[in-house]
């Protein structure tokens, strides 16, 4: 996915169950970030400082969405847990993940494995990408994220 490019719809369900899609939100910015899994070290930091800052967003108009294969469950446990205050999304089918082209071959310790590649996107009011941040630092994509918009 690049700059410019449409950005690809998806209905996935919310902490509560609730279906949302991204076409909900046409006329408002979006920041679409995809972590690989909740209360991890680095997602719960990277989850944390979008909370610290939420405000921020909102004053701006912004809708922040986080996205992982984590079930429903596990969202609403996480974000009750550290007092997450915008949405996350479950995909375990990879139907986001696989159409932003997050899911990618990584390396740990040697080892070989697919898995969600920390990425976030800035997609404008009308549905196109404005700017594409990958393989980002959990402690300061936040704060990057909200100076880039």
């Amino acid at each position: 996915m690049e700059t410019g490019m449409k950005a690809p719809d998806f209905t996935l369900e919310d902490k509560f169950g609730n279906k949302v899609s991204l076409s909900d939100f046409r006329g408002k910015k979006v920041v679409l970030y995809f972590y690989p899994k909740d209360n991890t070290p680095g997602c719960t930091r990277q989850a944390c400082a979008y909370a610290g800052i939420y405000k921020e967003f909102e004053e701006k108009g912004v809708v922040v969405i986080g996205i992982s294969r984590d079930s429903v469950a596990s969202h609403e446990r996480f974000a009750e847990k550290y007092s997450l205050p915008f949405i996350l999304l479950s995909d375990p089918g990879l139907e986001a993940i696989k159409a932003y082209d997050v899911w990618q071959e990584k390396k740990l310790y040697g080892k070989v494995s697919f898995g969600i590649v920390r990425t976030t996107f800035i997609i404008s009011e009308d549905g196109y990408i404005e700017a594409v941040k990958s393989k980002v630092k959990p402690d300061t994509d936040a704060e990057e994220i909200l100076a880039t918009i």
